[in-house]
């Protein structure tokens, strides 16, 4: 029994489903707000759900997709039993995800967010090329024209931002002065490329695209500001060796299998390493570059 926890109705997930069904395989969806209870049937752990059921012993492996496996926590009237309950339904909780991360599987809920000062240190102890960045909370010494910045966490979609409208957080050149001090914020030193390159990593074998971004001032900082009238040009694309090592070993070092990682070809000949997203897109690359990526998961699960 595979099972995959994501979020409803997410597209990449439903191109997965789509090749276990034809496949005939057997699989469990959990979404993002589902809540299992732990029970025990026939001396075997059992979660259960408003609308999923699976005994523990019958995964055989699991996607992390999107999202968390959340468990109810039972309530006790008495303070004091209650604190004790709770301690008790952590250590259970616990053995149930140390039990499903340790089966075959596609990441694990415990990585799903790696914090991205810390991918880079990895980065550079792989071998891998990264600009210079540092943490600023002014922008008295951050060289204009320059320098970029970009989220420290992830990226985040801000809901309803103006208007009903959602917004997303681009990578940006840093053009003039703040004269207020603010949160402190990350910097890097802006490449001069010749184009991107969006890799995806699965399993210890990396699948490339080269993205043609700088030829639009639209997309020339960040390539996710689609042009949708005159999109870039992409065209599949093949690391060094050497290179895809370095990612090897990067992705082991964070106890990652899976990924999308991103990379600048600079004008100076040498190949950047920007970020590792762990639940990155992969659809478009894959339909691009006729790689077949979501039945090359599907097949793994």
């Amino acid at each position: 029994m595979i099972l995959i926890i994501s979020n409803n109705n997410e597209r990449t997930t439903n191109k997965i489903i789509e090749w276990l069904l034809q496949m005939k395989k057997k699989f469990i969806r959990i979404h993002e707000d589902e809540v299992f209870e732990i029970a025990v049937e026939n001396k075997k752990i059992f979660l259960r759900s408003t609308r999923n059921s699976f005994f523990l012993d019958e995964i055989t492996s699991v996607w992390y997709r999107r999202g968390r496996l959340k468990i109810k926590r039972l309530q006790y009237n008495n303070v004091s039993v209650n604190a004790h309950m709770n301690e008790v339904q952590h250590w259970l909780e616990d053995y149930v995800r140390v039990s499903l991360e340790s089966k075959k599987h596609i990441n694990k809920e415990s990585n799903s967010d790696i914090n991205k000062l810390l991918v880079l240190e990895e980065a550079i102890k792989a071998g891998l090329e990264v600009p210079k960045y540092f943490l600023a909370d002014n922008t008295d010494h951050v060289p204009l024209d320059k320098t970029i910045t970009k989220t420290i966490g992830g990226n985040p979609i801000l809901d309803n931002i103006v208007k009903n409208q959602n917004g997303i957080m681009y990578t940006s050149t840093v053009q003039k002065r703040e004269k207020k001090q603010f949160f402190i914020t990350f910097f890097q030193d802006k490449i001069d490329k010749e184009f991107e390159i969006r890799t995806f990593y699965l399993n210890g074998k990396c699948y490339s695209m080269a993205i043609f971004s700088q030829n639009d001032e639209q997309t020339k900082t960040d390539f996710r500001k689609y042009n949708l009238e005159k999109p870039n040009r992409n065209i599949p694309y093949k690391l060094s060796f050497d290179i895809e090592k370095k990612i090897k070993l990067l992705m082991q070092a964070l106890d990652l299998n899976c990924g999308s990682l991103d990379f600048i070809k600079g004008k100076d000949a040498k190949f950047y390493f920007l970020e590792v997203n762990t639940i990155g897109q992969f659809l478009g690359l894959s339909h691009t570059c006729n790689y077949s990526l979501d039945k090359e998961i599907a097949d793994y699960l």
